[in-house]
Formats: C-alpha cells, structure tokens, sequence
C-alpha cells in the first residue's frame, strides 16, 4: 500500500470511529430518555446473604412475581442468593453504582452504617415476632428508612426473619453467667456486640458461611440465630442445646439504589412500591408460620429445646443497652416508647 492510499484509509478508519462513538452516545441516550418515560422494560437484580429456601429469598420470589404481573411483563427480577456478589459492604456499594438495583440486606449490617437501625436489637424489646411486626408501619421506623437516603439508597421496607435465641453445643442458657467466657457467633452489629459483651461472654461477629464448620470444629461454643437460618443453614448438626430467649428480633432492610430509582418513571415507582408491600405481607405471614414449622422440624433433628421462662436476670445488661441506645438516636428512643 503506498503512503497516500495508507493516508485515505487511516482516515476512512477514524471516521467510522467516531461515527460508531456518536451512535453508541445517541443509543444509550435513546435508552436512558426510554427508561426514564416508564416505556422500557427492566430486568432488575436483587441480592442477598441467606439460602434459597429462606423465607427473604421467597419475599424475593413473591416480588419478581408482583413487579412482572403489575408491569404487564415489562420488569423481571434476577435474584442472586447467599451471597453470590459478596459480603453485604460489597452490594452497597453496587447499589450505590446501579450494578444491583435491591437489596435485602441484614438490619445488622446497616446497623453499623446508621444508629438508629439499632432499634431492632434492643434486648428483650418483643416476646414474639408479631408484637415486632406491628412496629413495621410505625413513624419511627419510617424514619429510619427516610435516614437512608443519606447513603444513596432508597429504604422501602422491613421484613423479618424470626426473633433471635441461643444455641449451644453443650447446656441451656438460665441466665447470663451460663453465657460467661463462651465464645457465641454474633451477627455484626453495635448494639448486638454490646449485649453480649455485657453478658460476659466471648461474642464473634463472622459471615454465614463459616459458622458450619466453626461450630463444628469447636472455634465456637454456640450462635445468636433466628430458627430460619438455624434449619437452612443446618447449624443444628453441630449443636443441639436451643434455648427460646426471644431476646431480640431479625430484619431484613429493603432499599433500592437511588440511582436505580430515579431512573424510573413515578408510574413505575409506584409499582415497584405496591409489587414490594404485598411481597413482604406475604412474606410476614410465611415467617410466623415458619416459626412453628421450623421449631417443629428442629425437634424432629434431635435438638433439645427450652424456653427462657425468666428474663429478669438480664435485666441490668438491658438497661444498659438501651439507655445507651436511646441517648445516640432519638429514633431509637422514639420507638422504644412506641413499642412500649
């Protein structure tokens, strides 16, 4: 090829560079003026950190199959369970770039991103899960929600997994000096952390997946675990003592990314909103039917099962918790007052 045929073609090259960049810019402008006109359609991702067959996943399940009937097939669902995208701080930061659109994410975790999600996890607070449950549309807990928007999400709901007991490889729990110098796997959370370290006992925050094996080799004594994750996870195989304590409850904080939101239009925020609400109504009375099911399937496995008949011994580590608490948020004391 001689130098000004070579000329002409490196020219007839960059032309057509630019020419496809401009086209690219003026399709993906195409597509976000579509998206945002409520016209398009959406294949949303979810993520979470529980098995498929726990009762958050089958909220999932339950949306997908809202958000597909009300948009008249325009919005899908792909969820993405047990961690699949990582630990919980990696889907925040997912939701903050518009990689994943939802998140079930543990009240523990954001708890440590904002204080008055410690709400939940004040001691003692509910004697089952539905008295936890009524607090869901209280005003406290829509502000906790609102006090998301801070870190770029969108709060849109609580569900629950169950209240919180103990389980134990050797004995029952009476009272705190059972608990004394055992080593408990916590879920990460201020408050919870806090509890546990005023009981005297040797609390370890760790993932999901590696409790199995830690209650199995003995680098634990026992867990804090609500009875779902307790029969999905099968931790029962490694210990056997459950005591019903009841001492605290298991949210799940749903958000969207705000990026994700605002992308759509408010017909179809509002039918993300309606598809979520009868998603997690079903799937609250699916986790207070579960409670029954699983305590009935635990005991079918061989755990020894008793109840916490009285509290009163934690009593002094409850105060303590709480007054705490309650000075770091007003939220915090504001729904203590309404539970009360």
């Amino acid at each position: 090829m001689n130098i000004r045929k070579k000329g002409k073609f490196l020219s007839l090259v960059a032309i057509l560079s630019i020419f496809s960049i401009l086209l690219a810019a003026c399709s993906s402008s195409s597509s976000s003026k579509e998206k945002a006109s409520g016209d398009g359609t959406y294949t949303f991702k979810v993520a979470h950190v529980v098995q498929e067959n726990h009762v958050w996943n089958k909220t999932a399940e339950k949306f997908g199959e809202e958000l597909e009937k009300l948009s008249d097939g325009r919005m899908k669902l792909d969820i993405y369970p047990a961690s699949q995208l990582g630990q919980e701080k990696d889907m925040v930061q997912q939701l903050e770039t518009g990689s994943i659109d939802f998140g079930f994410l543990t009240n523990a975790y954001m708890s440590t991103r904002q204080d008055s999600l410690n709400s939940w996890f004040m001691p003692f607070e509910f004697n089952n899960l539905e008295e936890a449950i009524k607090l869901r549309d209280s005003e406290p807990t829509k502000e906790m929600l609102k006090e998301l928007e801070s870190q770029g999400l969108v709060g849109l709901d609580f569900a629950f997994a169950g209240n919180r007991h103990i389980l134990m490889k050797d004995g029952f729990i009476n009272s705190p000096a059972d608990l004394k110098g055992k080593k408990v796997r916590i879920i990460g959370s201020p408050s919870i952390q806090k509890f546990w370290d005023e009981t005297g006992a040797g609390p370890t925050a760790m993932p999901l997946s590696e409790v199995y094996t830690s209650l199995q080799t003995g680098v634990i004594d026992g867990i804090d675990i609500d009875l779902d994750a307790l029969v999905t996870e099968k931790y029962y195989e490694n210990a056997e003592y459950l005591t019903l304590t009841n001492h605290t409850t298991f949210p799940t904080v749903i958000v969207m990314g705000k990026s994700s939101y605002d992308k759509l239009s408010a017909e179809d925020q509002k039918i993300v909103k309606t598809a979520l609400n009868t998603a997690v109504e079903w799937g609250l009375k699916e986790a207070i039917k579960r409670e029954k099911t699983n305590l009935e399937e635990l005991k079918k496995n061989g755990v020894k099962v008793q109840v916490l008949k009285d509290s009163s011994s934690f009593d002094a580590i409850t105060k303590k918790v709480t007054d705490e608490y309650s000075e770091k948020s007003p939220v915090i004391k504001s729904f203590l007052e309404t539970a009360k």
